[in-house]
């Protein structure tokens, strides 16, 4: 059976981040800061300025874990208890559920439940209840 770490201190120092981050590209830009919709105009921008803002974020991103590295001397155990198969699913999925919910969960969870916008609530409310069924799914249906 799979056991999740309880890591509240990470988590909140995490969520404050996201969210410092959200409000600053609100303030600065009027960007609502969703992951997916960042990639996508970054991949077809509408201008130069457009992708130059993206490009610094996508770059955060990936340098992040640079970032963690040189602040603990390490990185994360991170155990992925499925197949690569099943991740790409998973994956294909969420890209699917992306693109028929009009955002992705920082988009909707974080910047639009903040709105108090109700796509963005009804959005993360199915997010989170199909997250709920496929979890039970996965772990006590089919047992991975």
């Amino acid at each position: 059976m799979i056991e999740t770490e309880f890591t509240p201190w990470a988590s909140a120092i995490g969520g404050a981040l996201i969210g410092l981050a959200s409000v600053f590209l609100m303030w600065v830009r009027g960007n609502v800061f969703g992951a997916t919709g960042i990639l996508a105009g970054f991949l077809q921008p509408s201008s130069s300025t457009d992708w130059s803002w993206r490009a610094v974020i996508l770059a955060g991103m990936l340098t992040g874990p640079l970032v963690f590295l040189a602040a603990t001397g390490g990185f994360p155990t991170i155990e992925v208890p499925v197949s690569t198969l099943s991740m790409i699913i998973g994956g294909l999925i969420v890209g699917v559920g992306v693109t028929y919910g009009s955002g992705c969960t920082s988009g909707h969870g974080v910047c639009g439940m903040a709105r108090f916008s109700t796509r963005s609530i009804v959005a993360t409310l199915t997010f989170m209840a199909g997250t709920a069924v496929m979890v039970f799914l996965t772990r006590h249906v089919v047992g991975l």
